[in-house]
């Protein structure tokens, strides 16, 4: 899976690369399906508490997977998006036993 991240008002993480990295390449085993994803990292200075955003769009058959959230933290945004990915990887999976 080619994995792309970006850093939209705000410095590139290492860090971040690494932890979103390792929780998609762990979605990646359970749906060798997934081809590719976008992932951004966003800062909206505005929000003071919940400004930490994480967008993630999964290239796969089908339609688009797409999942956002907006955290105090990156690492809670990343695991909150994973986790709805997952719900939506999860029914894709069911519509293709069915089909």
């Amino acid at each position: 899976m080619t994995i792309n991240i970006q850093y939209i008002h705000m410095t590139t993480s290492e860090a971040m690369n690494e932890h979103v990295t390792e929780k998609l390449n762990k979605l990646a085993l359970k749906y060798d399906w997934i081809i590719s994803a976008q992932v951004i990292f966003e800062n909206i200075q505005k929000e003071k508490e919940e400004g930490k955003i994480c967008k993630i769009e999964l290239s796969a058959p089908g339609p688009r997977i797409f999942a956002s959230s907006q955290e105090r933290t990156y690492e809670g945004a990343v695991k909150n998006t994973i986790n709805d990915l997952e719900i939506q990887l999860k029914k894709r999976k069911q519509t293709f036993a069915h089909s």
